[in-house]
């Protein structure tokens, strides 16, 4: 991250888009290949209702980047990188286990940059949240367990963890390139 904002991290954190809002299409950035895939169609009649992507710079329990629900007035795209602040998070159950996805607001959108924390979300729309999450897998026959909404102390506390898991994973890259060239000389 190079920006003023990356300093600010937890309270600030860059959100790398895969899924725009208002699609049934799941896209997943593929690390290897450095492109955005089309994962599945969803089968159940919902749409993702806001923008949904990933916290860059973190690792989260599942091995991916820590997921991140953005709430912005006009869709964004794939790819878009969005400035934003985390406001709270969405701790679910899935078939892979512990599933936390952090709720944040754009930074650029004056409609939502006053909001600081989950009470100050429209209450329906966090239902929204909810039953998209609780109804999006049910016609692929996996299951999906929503524990409940957290408040922002704990999707920083989230954050600084998958970014601590993030720095060792790069720090060990690092080394084994390294060793990987010592060995070559």
């Amino acid at each position: 991250m190079t920006s003023l904002h990356a300093a600010a991290f937890p309270r600030e954190v860059e959100i790398v888009v895969e899924i725009p809002r208002g699609t049934r299409n799941k896209y997943e950035y593929d690390e290897e290949s450095h492109v955005f895939r089309l994962d599945r169609v969803l089968s159940s009649a919902v749409f993702y209702n806001f923008d949904y992507g990933f916290i860059s710079g973190t690792r989260a329990l599942d091995g991916d980047h820590t997921d991140a629900l953005l709430v912005i007035d006009e869709p964004t795209f794939t790819g878009c990188r969005v400035w934003a602040r985390p406001i709270g998070g969405l701790e679910m159950r899935d078939e892979k286990g512990f599933d936390f996805k952090v709720l944040c607001v754009a930074i650029a959108d004056p409609h939502q940059a006053h909001i600081e924390s989950l009470d100050q979300v429209r209450p329906h729309r966090l239902i929204e949240i909810e039953n998209f999450f609780a109804t999006y897998k049910l016609l692929e026959s996996k299951e999906t367990e929503i524990v409940g909404w957290r408040p922002v102390e704990r999707a920083l506390e989230v954050l600084a963890a998958d970014r601590v898991a993030w720095e060792r994973e790069v720090a060990a890259a690092v080394e084994a390139a390294e060793a990987d060239e010592d060995g070559r000389c």
